[in-house]
């Protein structure tokens, strides 16, 4: 990736004399964008995240936040990095204002500045007009923005959001998927979650953990299109038997939908035109084709079982 925010270099690690939980982790992170982090329980995504967020010393490799070692200098890196855990760290009994301003003292905002601060993540979040209700006080949906008001408040070039919208009812949800793709167009954002959905929804850019190892590292769309297409739906208002459609070169096998309509297993990337010209030559009346794509949670199965 070009303009690299983050660079994780061979990152292993290991609890104790345990076996290695993640092992030659590498990966970078580019200046803007929403980068989704998958894996399986147990298979290194939390590890690596708590690594990255500098929760966690690994055993072996380097991690560099905007070009500093995160082992080597962590107060210097951690001023490019922002974090929401899993469980929101509020303190439901301040107000936000009060919240807002114990976290930007956390990040060593000078008190001059602090304002002005406070007053850009509020903004940001959608969060000023409850500036002085209690933080107990607000829904789901708005301490979530609390919780992501005070991991931007230091205007981090990197985020790490870990399943942001856990919890959340529908609406909610697409709140704050919203607010996470407006942020992620200043700066980069990292969102580790387990809901696939999520990651059509939000993620630019995926990488998938399995067995402690990086499986899959590329765009949505590759990874959505990872299983190659072996079947298309075919709907025709004059079909013929399923004999007569399995006569089509590349066309493998033919299952009866009703009576118009078929599913169609193929080889072959010219399968697909050959049906429309068989169509067309033959009378067949073709008025709907379509290649049937894998689901992302059969992508997501397929990673999984990867490495063993």
């Amino acid at each position: 990736m070009n303009n690299s925010i983050v660079r994780v270099e061979h990152l292993s690690h290991r609890y104790g004399g345990a076996q290695w939980a993640i092992r030659d982790i590498n990966l970078e992170v580019s200046g803007r964008g929403i980068l989704g982090l998958l894996g399986s329980n147990g298979a290194g995504k939390s590890t690596t995240m708590n690594i990255i967020c500098g929760v966690l010393n690994q055993t072996e490799g380097a991690v560099y936040i905007n070009g500093i070692d995160l082992r080597q200098d962590p107060s210097e890196a951690k001023r490019h990095l922002g974090f929401l855990p899993q469980k929101p760290p509020l303190h439901t009994d301040l107000t936000v204002d009060e919240y807002l301003h114990y976290t930007a003292h956390l990040r060593s905002i000078a008190p001059k500045k602090m304002k002005q601060a406070v007053d850009a993540a509020k903004d940001k979040c959608g969060i000023t007009h409850f500036s002085r209700r209690l933080i107990r006080n607000l829904s789901g949906g708005y301490q979530q923005r609390v919780g992501i008001a005070q991991a931007i408040v230091h205007n981090p070039r990197f985020v790490v959001l870990d399943e942001p919208t856990n919890g959340l009812d529908p609406n909610q949800i697409l709140e704050v998927r919203k607010l996470i793709r407006e942020i992620a167009e200043e700066r980069s954002v990292l969102l580790s979650t387990h809901i696939l959905s999520e990651v059509q929804a939000t993620c630019d850019q995926i990488r998938m953990i399995e067995h402690g190892q990086l499986v899959f590292s590329g765009s949505l769309d590759e990874f959505n299109n990872y299983i190659v297409p072996d079947s298309f739906f075919v709907a025709l208002d004059a079909p013929p038997s399923a004999d007569a459609l399995l006569e089509v070169p590349g066309v493998n096998g033919v299952e009866t939908l009703t009576e118009r309509s078929f599913r169609v297993s193929y080889a072959g990337t010219e399968t697909v035109k050959r049906m429309v010209e068989y169509s067309v030559t033959r009378g067949w009346e073709l008025t709907e084709i379509r290649v049937e794509k894998s689901s992302i949670d059969a992508v997501f199965a397929k990673l999984s079982n990867k490495i063993k």
